[in-house]
């Protein structure tokens, strides 16, 4: 991002705790000028000895002056953390309200590792930069030119010694402050690789152990986690060559103020006095310049973490439960404040199109026109004029080789992708006029994987319908052959299930999975392939369970099991993103020579 960028992005997360950084800017402000006085008194000690007077006031006053300042600078860096946490969790509820209504094509073009460490990671570099850097930076400029002036009134000559030696030594540092910046961009990528590399071994952990990849996948996450040392160690490099500068400036200063001063002292321009007090504020300056060096070096370290959330902020989102679409954040979009309050309104839409939804009753109609669709430009067509009419309710399967567009045409339908071309309608309503929330309130949906997220058995259940009783949970439960289940795990219902369901059976994970869609309530139920881990016994049952659904809602079908195809009231045949056929069972295998091929050789079951 550019500088204009970055800071309108950095004033966006900063502008709600304006008035509590700024408070504690004022408090290390008061802090560090406190200080100013201290060579001052210094130098009146130094007369008085000179001149033999007393000196316990001044020594009672500089003791005063370190105390005070100190306890107000504490209580200044205190606000300034609080807020800075303040500022985390501000920007982590934002982006977390983001990354989980980005469009479904988002999340499949990005890791979701990666995108979780902008959560966590990233979020934690902005703390520093929105209010330390900002505060140190100003507090610290304010201190440096006060520092400045005093030294000025003392000695003019000494201090264009001071700042020829800052100024030659600052502009060198100024060249490593862009390294500092690229380097922890690429740290912050290479912990982005880290997570999004165990996401992948935890998420196929079976499989990796089964194929015996432990050490492969090993060795990724290390060679991501060696890539990040080494940009982490390169950054630490850039910093402490800038941090040592601060050192080194004020070194030269003093032996350069050193010997001019003494020479000075020696002809008579000014006082021994004079020349301690200077030297006192000249190690005084090491503070403000320190504060400098510092926020500056916070700046570069944070604006590489800034882009990375700006990135991940301007996916494309869904539109909210009102119906409004989330504008991509460029840094002067709606504040995070005006953000945390559209998004209160949204869920409370969404509710209300919810329970409105549910209260609607009848079966949906299904109806697509012409229907094309890419996944990306640059891919070929997955659909290619798909036309078909489903009234409700009853049953309608999708049948086809692998590739045809069975399992898109319920990505469709659920708006998980816009269609290219032409108009996917539910109840003659084009999806894209639907408000998203009320469309998806309307449909059960069963994917081809069933799955179950990590809690208990309980919380699967109740996730797609979380106000639902226990009689209709035990309904369901019992409808999906789940009530054995629930016997014999120790907890019943609150018994946990793994990670992604990993404690229980495929066949018992889609049995959750149809049970969560049931309790749902739809008018317009989705089964892809739901039933494809399933016993015998229980597919037989389950079978029977959806037939019956059926008679009062619309439930469409995707299945390579003849054993279910024979029973849907009509069958839609696709083959390369086309309707091929639509029609029954006995009327396909009549007509169509690819249907009665399937029939033959790929449904598992015969006629």
């Amino acid at each position: 991002m550019s500088a204009g960028e970055t800071w309108r992005a950095l004033y966006r997360h900063f502008r709600p705790h304006r008035g509590v950084v700024v408070c504690g800017a004022v408090l290390t402000l008061i802090g560090s000028l406190s200080g100013l006085v201290q060579p001052l008194a210094a130098k009146t000690l130094v007369d008085r000895l000179g001149d033999d007077e007393p000196i316990a006031g001044v020594l009672l006053l500089l003791t005063a002056l370190v105390v005070c300042g100190t306890a107000i600078e504490s209580v200044g860096a205190y606000v300034l953390e609080r807020t800075a946490e303040s500022v985390v969790l501000a920007a982590r509820g934002s982006l977390i309200g983001r990354l989980l209504r980005l469009r479904l094509s988002e999340v499949e073009r990005t890791q979701p590792g990666d995108l979780m460490s902008r959560i966590t990671s990233d979020t934690t570099l902005l703390r520093a930069v929105t209010t330390q850097s900002v505060v140190s930076a100003v507090t610290g400029g304010l201190t440096f030119l006060g520092t400045i002036l005093f030294m000025g009134l003392m000695d003019p000559v000494l201090l264009a010694v001071t700042l020829g030696v800052i100024v030659l030594i600052g502009g060198a540092t100024g060249l490593v402050m862009p390294k500092i910046a690229q380097a922890t961009r690429r740290a912050q990528e290479a912990v982005g690789s880290i997570s999004a590399a165990l996401e992948r071994a935890f998420g196929a952990f079976r499989t990796l152990k089964a194929s015996g990849a432990e050490e492969r996948e090993t060795e990724a996450v290390r060679a991501a986690a060696r890539e990040a040392w080494r940009h982490g160690v390169r950054s630490a490099k850039w910093q402490a060559v800038a941090w040592s500068s601060v050192g080194l400036a004020v070194q030269v200063s003093f032996l350069a103020v050193l010997g001019i001063g003494g020479a000075r002292v020696a002809s008579g321009a000014i006082s021994v006095s004079t020349l301690v007090a200077f030297l006192l504020f000249l190690f005084y300056l090491i503070d403000p310049v320190s504060r400098l060096v510092e926020a500056a070096s916070q700046y570069q370290v944070g604006s590489a973490a800034l882009a990375r959330i700006v990135a991940a902020e301007r996916l494309e989102t869904e539109e909210l439960a009102d119906g409004r679409v989330e504008e991509p954040v460029d840094g002067r979009a709606a504040e995070a404040a005006e953000s945390a309050e559209a998004v209160e309104s949204a869920d409370a839409a969404e509710a209300a199109q919810v329970a409105e939804s549910a209260q609607a009753v009848g079966a949906a109609s299904v109806a697509f026109e012409d229907v094309t669709f890419r996944y990306r430009e640059g891919l070929s067509a997955v659909h290619r004029g798909v036309s078909f009419a489903i009234p409700g309710p009853g049953m309608t399967a999708f049948v086809g080789p692998s590739g045809a567009g069975k399992t898109t045409v319920f990505g469709l339908i659920e708006r998980f992708y816009e269609a290219s071309g032409g108009r996917v309608l539910v109840d003659g309503r084009d999806v894209r006029e639907w408000p998203l929330a009320r469309l998806r309130a309307a449909i059960g949906y069963v994917e081809q994987d069933a799955p179950v997220l990590a809690g208990t058995l309980r919380d699967n259940l109740l996730f797609a319908a979380p106000a639902a009783s226990d009689a209709d949970v035990h309904r369901v439960l019992k409808q999906a052959r789940l009530d054995g289940l629930v016997e014999r795990l120790p907890d019943g219902l609150d018994s946990l299930v793994g990670h992604r369901g990993s404690m229980l059976s495929g066949g018992e994970r889609q049995r959750v999975a149809i049970a969560r869609a049931l309790l749902r309530g739809p008018r317009l139920l989705l089964l892809d392939e739901a039933t494809s881990q399933l016993d015998a016994v229980n597919e037989l049952a389950l079978r029977d369970v959806v037939a019956e659904v059926a008679r009062e809602v619309t439930v469409l079908v995707v299945a390579h099991r003849l054993s279910t195809v024979t029973l849907a009231d009509r069958i839609v045949v696709m083959d390369a993103g086309r309707v091929r056929a639509v029609g029954t069972h006995a009327d396909l295998v009549a007509r169509d020579p690819l249907y009665g091929e399937l029939a033959a050789t790929q449904f598992l079951a015969s006629s």
